[in-house]
């Protein structure tokens, strides 16, 4: 038996939370903030979901919390 059930979803997706502004590589507002996960561990990233540029990239805090589909199946 599995220690965890299975997905309903066929891809994970972490939830993103609406930020207002403006992308200044292309103008777009269709800004989000969310968590990413890299080869240098967690980060949460303000993104523009257009061209997808960085707006704001900082470390996660704490490194080894799962993403939030992960944490509701706990």
């Amino acid at each position: 038996m599995d220690g965890f059930p299975r997905p309903s979803e066929e891809k994970p997706r972490e939830e993103k939370q609406k930020v207002k502004g403006a992308c200044q590589a292309c103008g777009s507002h269709d800004i989000a903030a969310y968590r990413v996960l890299s080869d240098g561990g967690w980060w949460d990233v303000v993104k523009c979901q257009n061209c997808l540029s960085s707006i704001e990239r900082k470390r996660s805090e704490n490194q080894y919390a799962p993403c939030s589909l992960l944490w509701k199946l706990m």
